[in-house]
Formats: structure tokens, C-alpha cells, sequence
């Protein structure tokens, strides 16, 4: 049994399809089902059963995964051995991210990293949705919920606070703002309420705002929507300076604290550069915020 094979094979297991491994793995499907092929038979047993939801484990499948891991890992470890004496961080690292996050916070972190280690190559993956690890859809995932569930490993990356705003010039237009009960004579902008995926994100039990008028599963759409002079909306601190003339509204009466959560899979735990890299990215990310809702206090 070879590595490669091994490889192979712990691509179609996260993929769960043959073409979908092979975008990872940089080949054509045809190729994956030869190698798959060739592995089965060379263990004599059946790994996959094709079904119309795509390559699913077998029992036989299933006994061999955490003996492909394993050797994944020692693998890593091996590279991170020889790589890491000499101090470098280097290689892709793919990082799934909420896309408020990704867009406002990600770049700046990201090309700090890349500055730092010119070797590193990071790719950023932006969906409203929760990450899955154990398919190997990134390499490390950042969260505004902390799991509870799942072989994860969790650390706390920052706090971060959002506030209601709006742009000046629909301040200019519309009734004064403040109190609460002023908003009912306004539109507001938020999320559409059922495609919320994440509770952390319900953000208008806490303003006392009844109904949104516009409505968005992207964050960023949202602030975008606020920019525009559209209405007010609950936006993040650290988005602010990126939209001059949006402007924080009733400050002291409505201000909310969310955490982002930097999530690993429970065996990348051995992996000293994930580690690293995973340290790396706490430090400027900490900072970013922190200099973001700093400009974003002076409004």
C-alpha cells in the first residue's frame, strides 16, 4: 500500500465523489477512479459504494480511515520537521470564514502573514455557513459560535462589538434617532430571519426593532445596504472605517459583543505548523481588530 493511494482515497472520503477529489487532488475523476480501483483491489475489499448522493464508505471503508489519517499526519509531521528548523512557515493554508469576517479582516491579516513568510500561500473561503473539518473543507475554520460537538480543537481568536448605524446622509433625511421606540419609524436592515445559521448572528432581539425591511444572508450585502443610505442596521465596529459616512447611532443604548473562535481538526493537534501558523494568524487578527473599532470609535 502506498501513500499515494492513501491520499487518494482520503480525498474521495471527504469529497464523497470522485470529480470532487479531483479538484482537490488537481486531476481528472478518471484518474481517481483507477487509483480507488487499484487501492481496493490491492486490500481486497470494497472501500466506496456509489449511490445517487455520491461515494459513501463501506465498513471496510470506514475501518481503514483512521489508519489513513494517521499516516496524513505523520506525514505532516514529517514535513513539518524538516521545514520548521529553520523557522519558516510555508505552503497553502486554507481558512474558512463568516463573509464579514473574510471580507473586512482576512485581507489585511493575511497579506501581514504573507509579508512575514513570503513561502506561505493562503486561500480564504468566504460562505455564510458553518465549515466542515472532518471533509477537510479548509484547514481551519473561524467561527462566531463555539462547537460543542466534533473531534475540534477551539481557541478564542477576539471579541469583537457591532453597533446600530447608518450613513449620515439618511440620518440627515429621516426622524432622530434616540430612543429605541425611534426605530419603528424607520427601515432597518438585517439578516432574512430564516437563514440565520448560526443563533450568535440573531442580532434585533436585542434592539427592539419588530421587522426588517431589508434583508440579507451576507453581511456584507448588509453593510453595503447601510451605506447606501438605505436604512439603519446592526453592523460590525470593524466595517465602519471601510464605509466613510456610516456612522455608529445611539452608541451608549445599543452595543453588542460577539467572539470569534478559531477551529482545527482534532488531529492537526500534531502538526507543529499548523500550530504555528494558527499563532501567527491569532497575533494579527487581535491587532486588526483592535486598530479597526479603534478608527471606528472615533465616528
Amino acid at each position: 500500500m502506498e501513500w499515494d493511494d492513501l491520499r487518494i482515497y482520503l480525498a474521495v472520503a471527504r469529497a464523497e465523489s470522485l470529480s470532487g477529489a479531483g479538484r482537490i487532488l488537481k486531476c481528472d475523476a478518471a484518474t481517481v477512479g483507477r487509483r480507488i480501483a487499484r487501492l481496493e483491489e490491492a486490500l481486497g475489499a470494497q472501500l466506496f459504494a456509489k449511490s445517487p448522493q455520491g461515494y459513501q464508505l463501506t465498513e471496510a471503508g470506514g475501518r481503514l480511515l483512521p489508519h489513513a489519517e494517521a499516516a496524513e499526519a505523520a506525514m505532516s509531521g514529517a514535513a513539518d520537521e524538516l521545514g520548521g528548523a529553520a523557522g519558516r512557515l510555508s505552503g497553502q493554508l486554507r481558512i474558512g470564514a463568516p463573509d464579514g469576517c473574510a471580507n473586512y479582516l482576512l485581507p489585511q491579516v493575511c497579506a501581514s502573514l504573507c509579508d512575514a513568510h513570503p513561502g506561505l500561500e493562503i486561500q480564504v473561503v468566504a460562505l455564510p455557513r458553518v465549515f466542515n473539518l472532518s471533509k477537510r473543507e479548509a484547514d481551519m475554520a473561524i467561527a462566531v459560535s463555539r462547537p460543542t460537538a466534533g473531534r475540534l480543537t477551539v481557541q478564542k481568536l477576539s471579541d469583537y462589538h457591532l453597533h446600530l448605524a447608518a450613513h449620515e446622509d439618511y440620518l440627515a433625511r429621516h426622524p432622530a434617532v434616540t430612543e429605541r421606540a425611534d426605530l419603528s419609524q424607520h427601515r432597518m436592515i438585517g439578516y432574512i430571519p430564516d437563514m440565520i445559521f448560526d443563533k450568535e448572528l440573531d442580532y434585533f432581539a436585542e434592539t427592539g426593532a419588530e421587522t426588517v425591511g431589508l434583508a440579507s444572508n451576507s453581511v456584507s450585502v448588509q453593510m453595503q445596504m447601510v451605506r447606501t443610505g438605505a436604512g439603519l442596521g446592526i453592523v460590525h465596529d470593524f466595517a465602519i472605517p471601510f464605509c466613510p459616512g456610516v456612522v455608529r447611532v445611539m452608541p451608549e443604548r445599543i452595543a453588542l459583543k460577539r467572539t470569534f473562535w478559531l477551529i482545527r481538526h482534532a488531529d492537526d493537534r500534531r502538526s507543529e505548523r499548523l500550530t504555528r501558523l494558527a499563532e501567527a494568524l491569532g497575533t494579527a487578527f487581535r491587532a486588526e481588530v483592535a486598530r479597526l473599532e479603534g478608527l471606528a470609535a472615533l465616528t
